[in-house]
């Protein structure tokens, strides 16, 4: 007979909780501690023109109660999809934990000001890939793309790398949020929080798994 698996980080009860954002703190410090690459990373869903979805693994770099901060090349196939629609769809996956939480709803920009104080804690080399790249187009080889950093190298010389005005930050306002726990057997723990907009209180439903 098999035994069921262990369900990782059970307690306290986080069904019993009440602020999904300050859940959503105490689950990403765990997986801080736990996860060995990247647990700030996350599947953002666009969709586009024909309503066909679009998903890829991105990272957060700002949480707050004012919703998930992530920066992107705003001519990109996701900024051009968040222009026409600005709706989006987050996941977070922590494996070590077997654990996951789903929000989704609207987005509006960051301020020009978040966006220069984060673009300036980037490591150089990576501020001047996010000026060479022209993201999502085509690229004829990667030759193409090394020559326009190694441009962009001397051209900046040893002066500052400022942020180009189509790298841009992206807040999602939260509408719903889901956290799931893994359990024995598949019998998994779910709550959602629902609000209607950013302004009226959160409800709170546990879901069969």
């Amino acid at each position: 007979m098999h035994e069921p698996p262990k369900q990782q980080g059970a307690a306290p009860d986080f069904t019993e909780a009440s602020d999904p954002f300050a859940l959503f703190s105490t689950w990403m410090a765990e997986a801080e501690a736990s996860e060995p690459a990247d647990p700030e990373a996350m599947a953002v869903a666009t969709v586009d023109a024909d309503g066909l979805p679009n998903v890829r693994m991105i990272l957060l770099k700002g949480a707050d109660a004012r919703g998930f901060v992530f920066y992107t090349n705003c001519e990109s196939a996701k900024g051009n999809e968040l222009a026409a629609n600005p709706k989006a769809a987050l996941l977070f996956y922590w494996k070590s934990l077997g654990r996951q939480i789903r929000m989704r709803g609207p987005i509006e920009p960051a301020t020009p000001a978040e966006a220069d104080a984060y673009f300036a804690t980037r490591h150089r080399e990576s501020r001047i890939g996010a000026c060479a790249s022209r993201q999502s187009r085509p690229l004829a080889s990667r030759a193409v793309l090394e020559a326009e950093v190694e441009r962009l190298t001397k051209s900046f010389g040893d002066g500052p790398v400022t942020r180009p005005a189509y790298w841009r930050g992206y807040r999602l306002i939260p509408l719903e949020i889901e956290f799931w726990q893994n359990g024995p057997f598949r019998l998994h723990d779910r709550i959602v929080f629902r609000r209607a907009d950013a302004h009226t209180p959160w409800t709170k439903t546990r879901l069969f798994p």
